[in-house]
């Protein structure tokens, strides 16, 4: 988009959007813009970008949370960076609650130890043993990692929504990372990327984690994605009778009613629960 593209990444910048962000929104707008023969965005109507949202839903049959993200993209180019105002809006819509896909116990342990790649293997240990986002472990730092026995904790910097916290460190993911640190020598980024200056990216750790779970034998349709393993550790806290507060501050979360979602997949709040029912029917 020539210079429209530069004022865009910059207004993103200043605003202090994440790098994924950043990306989503870019990406986009290249969309938009190849939908209409590489027009430039600033000549499409609002009836045009509506068409197209259409046709995301319609016709390309995009997931909701995707095809909201690209509106949030076209509100923000259109009335940050063109001033435009409230010459486009979409009306809201909500989004289906669904339940968060889990693994058990056993199912974690194949897919942690599939890997001989140990930087693979560590990184996958790091994200269910923590509870990370997939670019919250991707930007760890060696320094992060605090594991004196009266610590065990690992700093997160600048996750979701620019907030830093402490989370658990494993033993388990701890000694891995001590394999993996005497093979490899990180020094910049824990997990390094093809250019070891950068970090690995997320696309590379979620690849990672569909290998794992393939060479495991679990499917796509229970494996999910790589937010699976943070999913599981949340629910396997609460199966141990871990507060829902604990669990909402190493996970992060700024609301317990996001947390509170992992009440519905733990069979241990189903345990030792009795129908009212099973009360009558033994006093007939």
């Amino acid at each position: 988009m020539g210079e429209l593209g530069r004022k865009f990444r910059q207004q993103m910048v200043l605003r202090g959007f994440a790098e994924a962000t950043k990306e989503s929104y870019e990406g986009a707008m290249v969309d938009l813009v190849r939908s209409y023969g590489g027009v430039s965005p600033d000549l499409l109507s609002c009836g045009q970008v509506r068409d197209h949202m259409e046709r995301l839903i319609t016709e390309r049959h995009l997931a909701w949370s995707t095809v909201n993200v690209r509106a949030c993209a076209f509100r923000f180019f259109y009335g940050q960076v063109l001033g435009r105002g409230d010459t486009f809006s979409l009306p809201p819509r909500g989004r289906p609650r669904t339940r968060p896909t889990v693994l058990d116990r056993e199912s974690v342990r194949l897919v942690l130890s599939a890997h001989r790649n140990i930087k693979y293997r560590a990184l996958l240990a790091m994200v269910y043993g923590s509870g990370l986002r997939v670019g919250e472990a991707c930007r760890l730092k060696p320094g992060d990692i605090e594991s004196a026995p009266d610590r065990m904790l690992v700093r997160v910097e600048q996750g979701k929504g620019h907030k830093d916290r402490y989370t658990l460190l494993s033993r388990g993911a701890l000694a891995l990372l001590r394999d993996y640190w005497r093979r490899c020598r990180p020094d910049g980024w824990l997990f390094f990327g093809a250019d070891r200056g950068e970090p690995m990216s997320v696309k590379t750790a979620q690849y990672a984690y569909w290998s794992a779970c393939r060479k495991a034998g679990i499917s796509r349709e229970r494996a999910h994605g790589i937010h699976t393993l943070r999913h599981s550790f949340a629910t396997h806290l609460m199966e141990d009778g871990v507060a829902l507060p604990v669990i909402q501050r190493l996970l992060g979360h700024g609301s317990l009613k996001t947390t509170s979602v992992y009440c519905h997949v733990s069979r241990a709040h189903l345990l030792g629960v009795r129908s009212p029912a099973d009360t009558l029917v033994a006093s007939l």
